[in-house]
C-alpha cells in the first residue's frame, strides 16, 4: 500500500482528480474538467485505489458509483483543496485595486430587488470587479456546493407546506435571509373580476398567465392547491414578468408575482394588483454561499457588504 503522507507531498494531482471524479461521477466528465485523457484518468484512478486499498467507484449504467470510503473522503478532499487554493490568496482583501470576479446564481426577481440594493456599493468600493450573473436553475444548489459559484441568490419558504423550505437548504451552505415578499395577483383595470367578490373560486375562475423563471415550474400557491385538489387554469407560459404585464393590460388574464417586482408596474402600467386570496406565509430572497468560503477574504467583503445593504431595511 502506498504511503498517503508521501503522496499528499508529491502528488497532490491524484486527490484532485479523486475530488473530480466525486464530483462528476464520470471519468469522460472528469477527463474533461482536468483537460487530461480519458486514460490518463484511468491510470490515475488506478493508483488512487491502491493508495487508499479500496475501489472508491463501481461502474453504472449512468457513470460511476462511489464506495462508502470515498464518500468519507470527499468533504476532506474539499477542506485539504481548499486550504491549498488560499495559500496563494493575499491575507488581506483591497477592493479599490481588485479585478476579480465573482460568479452568481439568482433568481430573476434579484435583478430588481437584490442587485440595485447592493451593485452600486459594490462598484465605488471595488470598480474593477466583475459580477458574472446567471439565472437561478435547477443545478444551482449543487453547484454552490461544489464551489463552482460563490453566491447564490435563491427563494425559500417559511411555510410548512413547501417543498423549498428553508430546511431544505444543504448544510454545507452558509445563507442569510435578505428580504422576504408576498405574492400578489395582477389584472388590468376594468378586469371583470373586480366587480366580484375577490375570492379563490374568482381567482381560479379566470385563466392565468404563468411566468417561469430560473427552471421552477411550480412554487408554494401551487403546492397548496395541489392539495386542495384545485388547479390554475393558464392559457400561456412566459419567463418574462414585464411581458406578462402587458399582456394582462390587453386581455382578462391573470398572473401571478413576488409583490416587489410587480408594484414598479403600477405608475407606469394600466394595472390592479389584488393580494392572493389564499393564505400563504411570505418566502424569502436568501443569501447562499459555500462554507468553505467563509474565510475567504475577497469573499468575505462582498458577502458583508451585500447583507449590510438590507440590515434594517423592511
Amino acid at each position: 500500500m502506498i504511503d498517503l503522507s508521501r503522496l499528499l507531498k508529491n502528488d497532490m494531482n491524484l486527490l484532485i482528480c479523486l475530488y473530480v471524479l466525486l464530483q462528476e461521477r464520470s471519468v469522460s466528465r472528469a477527463a474533461d474538467k482536468l483537460y487530461l485523457s480519458q486514460s490518463a484518468v484511468s491510470k490515475q484512478l488506478t493508483k488512487l485505489r491502491q493508495v487508499f486499498d479500496d475501489q472508491l467507484f463501481e461502474r453504472e449504467s449512468k457513470g460511476l458509483l462511489p464506495t462508502p470510503k470515498a464518500l468519507s473522503l470527499e468533504a476532506k478532499l474539499q477542506q485539504i483543496l481548499l486550504q491549498v487554493d488560499q495559500l496563494s490568496d493575499p491575507d488581506r482583501f483591497e477592493p479599490e485595486s481588485s479585478t476579480r470576479s465573482f460568479n452568481i446564481d439568482l433568481i430573476e426577481t434579484a435583478y430588481a430587488t437584490i442587485y440595485p440594493r447592493f451593485l452600486p456599493a459594490a462598484l465605488a468600493e471595488a470598480p474593477n470587479i466583475t459580477i458574472n450573473s446567471r439565472d437561478w436553475n435547477a443545478n444551482s444548489l449543487l453547484r454552490l456546493q461544489k464551489r463552482e459559484v460563490d453566491f447564490g441568490i435563491g427563494i425559500f419558504e417559511w411555510d410548512s407546506r413547501a417543498k423549498t423550505h428553508v430546511q431544505t437548504i444543504p448544510d454545507t451552505l452558509s445563507y442569510v435571509e435578505l428580504m422576504r415578499d408576498s405574492s400578489a395577483c395582477v389584472m388590468r383595470r376594468g378586469h371583470p373580476a373586480l366587480q366580484e367578490e375577490w375570492s379563490l373560486e374568482t381567482f381560479l375562475k379566470y385563466r392565468h398567465i404563468q411566468v417561469l423563471t430560473g427552471g421552477i415550474t411550480s412554487w408554494l400557491l401551487h403546492e397548496v392547491l395541489d392539495s386542495k385538489r384545485l388547479k390554475i387554469n393558464n392559457a400561456v407560459n412566459m419567463s418574462d414578468i414585464a411581458s406578462a404585464v402587458k399582456l394582462c393590460e390587453k386581455s382578462d388574464l391573470l398572473t401571478s408575482y413576488p409583490y416587489e417586482c410587480v408594484r414598479d408596474f403600477v405608475d407606469s402600467a394600466d394595472i390592479v394588483i389584488k393580494p392572493l386570496p389564499i393564505e400563504l406565509d411570505p418566502g424569502g430572497q436568501f443569501l447562499l454561499w459555500n462554507k468553505q468560503f467563509d474565510t475567504d477574504p475577497s469573499h468575505r467583503w462582498l458577502r458583508e457588504l451585500i447583507i449590510n445593504q438590507f440590515n434594517g431595511s423592511e
